[in-house]
């Protein structure tokens, strides 16, 4: 191909006697290309290549890889050195008694010193006998060499006499002789390979210490170890981000302490899933300076601010810190005995219920014996698996009767049917109406055990009621203007509660609410603190926590406001008198076990199985005339014969307006002249089933006749 161009144009200067136009004629004009433009220069092209090689990843990875290897064999050199420096000399001494001054422990200081004093002595008698031990060495060798030759001619004499040999005589002294020619031998044979070898094998030890200890630049070390995954907890570690942690008292004292500062530091146990140190801050620093900075000390120690809690021991001016492995909590814990044990059983009053696991991996257990309870959180972070979960533990306890509203109706409580003697399950006003009488029929019964001759012994009962927020939220007033819903004293819902916790506990007559996003409206203060065991998933803000779990839990170290919402779903911050707490602390984070609805149900089949049957009221009819005798068939329910406080105690709760004030006399008033009038069984008074539905089956047929004549 040609590297010119033929162009066809106009002169544009044209000669007028070219032409009658004056436009001259065309011309052709063969014009170059422009000049490629010349390569680099050989030098220049040379420079690119070695630094694309040199700044290539697989470059860089070997070099940082090869001076790794080469720094650990010096800082293995700088570790051994000082090891044995602190062995010859009182140095070790002198750096912990500089560190016990700068924590302003005196006694601590006066013992080092004592020690440090005690090993300059036994260096100064070492370094005397020093001068006396060559005479000595020799006086030994020349007497062990004499009594050696000696020990071997007496020997030779008794092998003599035994062969009758006199040149046995010397048979024992030869063969060591021959020994020691040996050795020599093998030395010398040896020595050459081990002058040799010698200094690599000093050289891969110094390598090896270093490579334990990380002994080389932060530049050097690999990338998972400079991105902090997966790095070991030491003392080093956490005096170096405590001392980064920015409080000037405590940065200034760990500087004097020099090289020592792990001296604040108790042992660092294994704890779960993690790690525990105790911490004793120096004087002039107090607790409350490390517990605001727990996320600039959980990245200090590389570690995200979920995974390290700070909590106060009881020791005076020290911090217990529990530092997760990296990335722990985020492993799903294992299922819920209640699962995997289907011969578990439960006793209200002596047994606890399984519940998850704490952050050290040991088994979190909760005793429900006469505690109110109150679980807390944020939308869809597990609070109903939670509760729920402590519910199917006790159902498995047959003398307990649950009561259960649900406010969110949703099914989470649906295998409940069969078990509760009541359940109440939607969102609406009327479901909020229905909770509120389910609790004041539980203030009844409550009211009704408070009465009965001391020493009466009561079967628990339960009044539970999810997303209790619904009902303190709801503005319906009654026929008398009493709101059902808000935190006044005329508040039906509110006054239930309040009465509940206020006498309820005595009689075993006890609350379990779960509730979400906590406010002063929507879980009003008396009510909130009325509940022994209080409980909370993540929350927003600090405020929150403090209204879940109170002001003493909070300022303990509880902090459900800095759980993962959606992350840290199940996971639980407790304030209980009934789980087991750490001697100083105020609460305890369990991760739950999560059940899923199909084993609920599975749990709920087993738990009715341990039941005579229960009949379970899922609305509460108001308003409309009452059928007295089909009521009580439908308390009675399947059960072959029900206890006639028991049928009394069912009608109140399926209509507290009509049969609220009923005694055994009303209820035998109603079946009296119908076949089905209460009677004795096994020394108690009791209504058959049988005899109820025959004396209703009479009835309707009586009715039915009546009306066809």
């Amino acid at each position: 191909m040609s590297d010119n161009v033929v162009h066809l144009h106009k002169d544009p200067n044209p000669n007028p006697s070219d032409g009658p136009d004056g436009g001259g004629p065309l011309r052709l004009t063969v014009v170059p290309d422009p000049a490629p433009a010349p390569p680099a220069p050989l030098w220049v092209r040379s420079g690119r290549a070695v630094k694309q090689a040199a700044t290539h990843e697989r470059t860089t990875t070997a070099a940082r890889a090869v001076a790794r290897h080469g720094l650990y064999t010096v800082g293995g050199a700088r570790i051994v050195a000082r090891r044995a420096w602190d062995a010859r000399t009182a140095a070790r001494y002198e750096r912990m008694l500089r560190a016990a001054e700068a924590a302003g422990n005196y006694e601590v200081a006066a013992e080092w010193e004592e020690r440090g004093q005690r090993f300059r002595d036994a260096r100064h008698r070492r370094r005397m006998d020093l001068l006396t031990a060559p005479v000595d060495a020799a006086k030994s060798a020349a007497v062990g060499t004499g009594m050696g030759i000696g020990a071997l001619v007496a020997l030779g004499v008794v092998l003599a006499v035994a062969t009758k040999n006199p040149g046995d005589v010397v048979t024992p002294l030869m063969a060591v002789v021959d020994l020691i020619h040996l050795l020599i031998v093998i030395v010398t044979v040896v020595w050459g390979p081990v002058v040799t070898l010698g200094p690599f094998l000093a050289l891969l030890g110094l390598w090896a210490v270093g490579r334990h200890q990380q002994a080389a630049p932060n530049w050097a070390l690999p990338e998972r170890v400079r991105n902090g995954d997966g790095e070991p907890i030491t003392p080093s570690i956490v005096v170096k981000a405590l001392r980064d942690l920015g409080v000037p008292a405590l940065r200034n004292a760990i500087k004097e302490m020099g090289d020592a500062g792990a001296s604040m530091l108790g042992p660092i146990t294994i704890a779960g899933c993690g790690v525990e140190v105790d911490v004793q801050l120096p004087s002039g620093v107090s607790t409350d300076e490390v517990q605001k900075r727990r996320r600039k000390l959980a990245e200090n120690l590389t570690r995200h601010e979920h995974e390290v809690f700070i909590t106060i021991p009881p020791a005076a001016r020290t911090v217990r810190l529990w530092i997760a492995d990296s990335g722990a909590l985020d492993e799903p814990i294992g299922p819920s005995p209640l699962v995997t044990d289907d011969t578990m059983t439960a006793d209200y009053a002596k047994g606890r219920a399984p519940w998850g696991q704490d952050l050290r991996g040991d088994a979190a257990a909760l005793s429900l014996y006469q505690r109110h309870l109150l679980i807390t959180g944020l939308s869809n972070q597990g609070k109903t698996a939670a509760l729920r979960a402590l519910a199917l533990w006790l159902s498995l306890d047959r003398t307990v009767e649950f009561r259960v509203a649900d406010l969110k109706g949703a099914g989470d409580w649906a295998m409940f049917d069969g078990l509760a003697t009541v359940l109440i399950q939607g969102p609406t006003d009327e479901h909020v109406i229905e909770a509120t009488e389910m609790l004041e029929g539980g203030v009844s019964e409550m009211e009704r055990r408070l009465q009965a001759p001391p020493g009466t012994a009561f079967p628990p009962l339960i009044l539970l009621v999810d997303e209790a927020q619904v009902a303190f939220m709801c503005p319906l007033v009654d026929e008398d203007k009493r709101p059902y819903g808000g935190s006044k004293a005329t508040s039906r819902y509110f006054m239930a509660a309040r009465k509940v916790h206020n006498q309820g506990r005595a009689v075993n007559v006890l609350l379990w609410q779960g509730t979400q996003d906590p406010t002063d409206q929507n879980l009003p203060k008396l009510v909130r603190e009325g509940a022994h065991t209080r409980a909370s998933l993540a929350l927003g803000t600090e405020s929150q926590a403090r209204m879940a779990l109170g002001d003493k839990a909070v300022d303990g170290g509880a902090a459900p406001n800095l759980l993962r919402p959606g992350l840290d779903k199940g996971t639980v911050v407790v304030a209980s008198d009934g789980i087991e707490i750490p001697a100083g602390q105020s609460s305890v984070t369990v991760r739950t076990h999560y059940i899923s609805t199909d084993d609920a149900k599975e749990i709920a089949t087993r738990a009715k199985a341990r039941r005579d049957g229960v009949t379970t009221l899922r609305a509460i009819d108001r308003g409309e005339e009452r059928d007295p005798l089909a009521d009580i068939a439908a308390a009675v329910g399947d059960a072959p014969r029900v206890l006639t406080q028991d049928v009394l105690k069912r009608l109140d709760a399926l209509n507290s307006d009509a049969y609220g004030g009923w005694s055994f006399v009303d209820l035998k008033r109603v079946l009296e002249g119908t076949g089905a009038e209460p009677y004795k069984s096994d020394g108690r008074m009791v209504v058959g089933r049988d005899r109820v539905a025959r004396a209703l089956a009479n009835r309707d047929e009586d009715g039915s006749a009546s009306a066809e004549k």
